[in-house]
């Protein structure tokens, strides 16, 4: 009985431990759990098109996970997910040439076409970070409905309320928080050089 009450004590402080690590995600625990891959392509990119470094390893993150050769079910490909469709578009707009499917697994290709691409749905949408972050996931023609839906309304437009999807919603807020982790977590590390 005196070893059990012993288990059960230990799993308890090892519990209590490891919630208050968790609540508190110092940058160790942080850097343990949130990558950093490719650094100094998120650093140059973010500042070559004047985003935050945090934001834009925040997307990787919710996007890949930092996976390089990462594809999703809809056909999106690299480290930011990028459809081959809307890189061919960016870069019509850059003067390069379409990449292939493989170049967009190239981190230094896919994360500077998926800064171009953060920085032009910025400027798109005034700056506004949640509307850049719903367009990239839930693409820029929806954002532009939910918009004109919520101006015939008379009045502004809420993300909670005006966003359709969860899994929108759910993305704002998940890169987010990810941005706050990965500023604390990688401060100097993203800092432009």
């Amino acid at each position: 009985m005196k070893r059990i009450i012993v288990a059960v004590s230990v799993l308890a402080v090892l519990g209590g431990a490891f919630a208050i690590i968790q609540l508190s995600m110092p940058a160790w625990y942080a850097r343990w759990w949130y990558p950093l891959n490719n650094a100094d392509a998120v650093r140059t990119n973010a500042g070559r098109y004047h985003l935050e470094p945090d934001l834009v390893a925040a997307v990787i993150y919710q996007e890949s996970d930092f996976k390089e050769d990462s594809t999703s079910r809809s056909g999106a490909v690299g480290m930011m997910q990028l459809m081959p469709g809307t890189a061919a578009w960016i870069a019509s707009k850059t003067g390069d040439q379409p990449p292939s499917r493989d170049d967009l697994k190239s981190p230094a290709t896919n994360i500077r076409y998926g800064c171009w691409y953060l920085r032009y749905l910025l400027d798109r949408y005034g700056g506004s970070e949640s509307l850049a972050l719903a367009a990239y996931n839930g693409g820029s023609e929806n954002v532009d409905r939910w918009l004109a839906t919520a101006r015939a309304s008379g009045r502004k437009f809420n993300s909670a309320v005006d966003i359709p999807y969860p899994e929108t919603r759910e993305y704002i807020t998940s890169v987010d928080k990810v941005k706050l982790i990965y500023q604390r977590a990688y401060g100097a590390d993203l800092e432009h050089q």
